[in-house]
């Protein structure tokens, strides 16, 4: 069975992340959801996760894919790291005092009111990050946006490792 190459990798990656984002703003408009910064901020990553890998999909040899395999593992682990802290928040019980909105905004809740007031259909926060919302196969929509994370950056860290090795090549068998 051939392995898969670093550009085939990258390539799903970037349509992975890109149906995710196209995913979240479906059911945020069919279903009236009310997304929340780190929501939003998930969404945000995805969008970069998308571009990234796509770009080291396109320049996939060299240092420089190198470089852009990198930055798409990274931003696929500040996604986990956001996406688990959500989930954190969410399995709260009420009467903790644990809340994703605090006296002083965050950066992420600047950034993402930053961008909601330049594109209010992407990037407007409108929910709390302590709501729990629809949930899908026993998953919330954080808990789903975690996996998702957590299969791109497997994905970036194996194209990692196959990046620069040469192509599995099988020999002829009729080759003297």
């Amino acid at each position: 069975m051939p392995v898969p190459t670093p550009r085939l990798i990258w390539s799903s990656i970037a349509l992975g992340a890109g149906g995710v984002v196209l995913l979240s703003i479906g059911l945020t408009e069919w279903f009236n959801l009310h997304p929340c910064h780190l929501c939003i901020f998930q969404r945000l990553l995805f969008m970069i996760l998308a571009v990234l890998a796509l770009t080291a999909a396109l320049f996939a040899t060299g240092r420089g894919g190198r470089i852009l395999g990198f930055a798409v593992a990274l931003t696929a682990a500040a996604g986990l790291a956001t996406a688990l802290y959500q989930s954190f928040l969410e399995r709260q019980p009420p009467s903790m005092d644990f809340s994703c909105v605090g006296a002083e905004p965050t950066l992420i809740e600047r950034l993402v009111e930053r961008l909601g007031e330049w594109q209010p259909l992407l990037f407007l926060a409108t929910g709390f990050c302590d709501e729990m919302g629809p949930q899908f196969l026993g998953l919330s929509l954080a808990n789903a946006a975690l996996v998702g994370f957590l299969m791109a950056l497997i994905a970036a860290v194996a194209a990692l490792m196959r990046h620069g090795q040469a192509p599995n090549v099988q020999p002829r068998r009729d080759a003297i």
